[in-house]
């Protein structure tokens, strides 16, 4: 298995989301790329965030990547839905440096990649949110996410 971590606005719908693509094997809620160890303190740079773990054989990056732009605005800075700040960015981080170079071709094959505000860069760190943030939107299905429902439901029961 390898892992990617997508940051696309309030992590809630993201995971919820990722979870039911084809070769996901494992979603988590965190924070990517941020100044301290905790979830306790306040955000300090972090960007809200889904580590998902994939089966190479059955998805590749480019595949992830393009499910990933289905529930973004990838022309929206700081801001998804009505997410506004700097923890809502889009991004895509890894530690594997194929998976990066995969995610800048794939931003670079579209027309307006010039556009494109999604960040593709090396993960330095990241902290698992806490239980509450976890697999929200499946515990409360009737909470608030920026991404629509449809799209939410598209790949469930695959």
């Amino acid at each position: 298995m390898e892992e990617i971590y997508f940051a696309g606005g309030c992590l809630w719908g993201v995971q919820e989301f990722m979870k039911h693509l084809p070769g996901v094997v494992l979603t988590e809620a965190g924070r990517a790329n941020g100044t301290t160890d905790t979830t306790q303190s306040e955000y300090d740079g972090y960007a809200e965030c889904v580590r998902t773990q994939f089966d190479p054989q059955q998805v590749t990056i480019s595949e992830l990547m393009s499910f990933f732009f289905e529930i973004i605005d990838p022309y929206s800075v700081n801001k998804q839905g009505e997410d506004v700040g700097e923890k809502y960015r889009t991004g895509v981080y890894s530690s594997n440096a194929l998976h990066l170079e995969q995610a800048r071709a794939f931003i670079t094959a579209r027309e307006d990649s010039d556009k494109i505000a999604v960040e593709v860069l090396p993960l330095t760190n990241y902290v698992k949110s806490d239980d509450e943030h976890q697999d929200r939107l499946t515990r409360f299905p009737n909470d608030y996410c920026h991404i629509p429902f449809e799209l939410l439901s598209k790949y469930k029961n695959k």
